[in-house]
């Protein structure tokens, strides 16, 4: 039986790579292309609705081209066969995730498969394209459906939920993730001071490498499922 009952799992743009899903780091990738201020800033929705609706109506259009690979699917194999609990916390806006089968998660950094009205306050599913003359289907105001994506300068989502389950894991998983942008960052401090186990993942060390007591550097669709494997057999 594992000695890790209470699992907590963040991820970052890594485990989706292999997938073909753009991170900030790539120099040919969908940010190389766009100044942030543009299009990932509530002054920038403010600004120009229409520039900021075609760039994420694009990346919305993109993830049908775009598949889990066997780091989404070791995570959710994890969830299901692992006899305590697993919670998924991911700075990820793909439903990649949610494809490969994972179910309990909190996107901290919003979806992009969702929408959400600024008049009711609502998020709902959303798989079209998204223009400011499209009315909520809620509560039928008109052009205040933005995308459910957690902007540069908003708060993310879910953190009490997140830092309660940090307060009780026995083992912390950073896979994907640079480490450089917080909160997020912060969260294997969190994980350690819980006395939890932590463990990095990820294809080099990151800028928070120094407060993993477990490193594990490669390919995110190699050395996940060799990790998960190992774990299930504890």
């Amino acid at each position: 039986m594992s000695p890790f009952h209470n699992i907590v799992i963040l991820t970052g743009a890594g485990v989706s790579a292999e997938s073909g899903v753009s991170t900030f780091r790539d120099q040919d990738g969908v940010w190389a292309k766009y100044d942030l201020n543009d299009v990932a800033t509530p002054e920038a929705f403010q600004r120009n609705p229409k520039r900021v609706h075609d760039f994420y109506n694009q990346r919305r259009a993109n993830l049908s081209s775009v598949h889990p690979n066997k780091a989404h699917k070791a995570i959710a194999r994890l969830e299901t066969e692992h006899s305590g609990n697993v919670v998924l916390v991911t700075q990820n806006v793909d439903n990649l995730h949610e494809r490969a089968g994972s179910t309990n998660m909190l996107h901290m950094h919003g979806e992009l498969m969702k929408v959400r009205c600024d008049a009711c306050g609502q998020a709902l599913e959303w798989g079209i394209d998204l223009a400011t003359d499209i009315a909520c289907p809620l509560c039928e105001n008109m052009g205040f459906l933005r995308p459910h994506i957690v902007w540069f300068g908003e708060m993310p989502f879910y953190m009490d939920q997140i830092y309660r389950h940090l307060a009780e894991a026995d083992l912390f998983l950073s896979i994907g993730t640079s480490g450089t942008v917080y909160p997020a960052a912060g969260f294997v401090a969190e994980a350690r001071a819980a006395g939890a186990h932590t463990v990095e993942l990820n294809l080099e060390p990151s800028e928070g490498e120094s407060y993993f007591a477990e490193k594990i550097y490669g390919a995110a669709g190699t050395i996940v499922p060799t990790y998960v494997e190992t774990l299930l057999k504890a």
